[in-house]
């Protein structure tokens, strides 16, 4: 029994350790606040482990198991693939900037992009992101300039700088797509590993013809981003 208790206290702490460098090293968003509660209500569990009733054991167990099942089908969707390279396009969903830069989760998302459109020479690519409250530049420029640095050219780089939230990203991005393919296009959408499942949904319901390819998402934002996804996913199928 002592050692459970230990478990899960310790579990929290590390989780609000964990709390503590990501917001430290990044921006502050939904998930970080649901890390937090949710790293305080393990530390109580493992506090007064054995005050708490068997029934409601069994109980917080199976509730559990419903999140953890839904972060293993993000996980594995997000890095499932689907693109075969004859793609006409790609679009880029932004992510935060630190300063002029892109972050780290923007990084790996710029990454994955440079790496398919190395194998598909035929494809724009659409950087998609407006501006954050304090910047100087737009997402879609900072990424830009990414995407230049490493050797795509500027040419096949289309900027959408307006938007706000995944589906202004993905509605506006149609906009510039359609534009410059009149008959119709295959898009590419980039995103984090935890974001793809909710980025495609919500590109087909714009009748974008779309597929999804992951980024990896940092071990030390993990939880963090993949709450907070879960999150806006319900929210998504509720309210569309």
């Amino acid at each position: 029994m002592k050692a459970i208790k230990i478990f899960f206290v310790t579990v929290g702490i590390l989780a609000l350790l964990n709390l503590i460098f990501i917001l430290a090293t990044g921006n502050m968003h939904f998930g970080h606040i649901a890390l937090g509660f949710l790293a305080v209500v393990v530390i109580l569990y493992g506090a007064f482990f054995e005050k708490i009733a068997k029934k409601i054991h069994i109980a917080l167990w199976l509730a559990c198991s419903v999140p953890v099942f839904f972060v293993g089908f993000l996980a594995v969707y997000g890095r499932g693939g689907g693109v075969d390279y004859t793609e006409d396009a790609v679009i880029v969903l932004g992510a935060g900037l630190r300063g002029d830069e892109v972050g780290g989760h923007l990084a790996r998302r710029l990454d994955t992009a440079i790496m398919y459109l190395n194998r598909n020479p035929n494809a724009v690519v659409v950087v998609s992101g407006g501006l954050g409250a304090g910047r100087n530049i737009t997402e879609a420029e900072a990424m830009s300039r990414y995407l230049a640095a490493h050797g795509i050219s500027p040419e096949r780089i289309l900027q959408e700088g307006a938007s706000t939230s995944t589906y202004e990203n993905l509605a506006f991005s149609k906009e510039i797509l359609a534009g410059h393919f009149p008959d119709g296009f295959r898009a590419v959408v980039v995103t984090n590993d935890f974001h793809i499942f909710r980025a495609v949904r919500q590109a087909r319901s714009l009748d974008i013809d779309a597929v999804g390819l992951g980024a990896s998402t940092p071990w030390h934002s993990f939880a963090a981003n993949y709450l907070r996804e879960m999150l806006a996913i319900v929210n998504f199928l509720i309210f569309g």
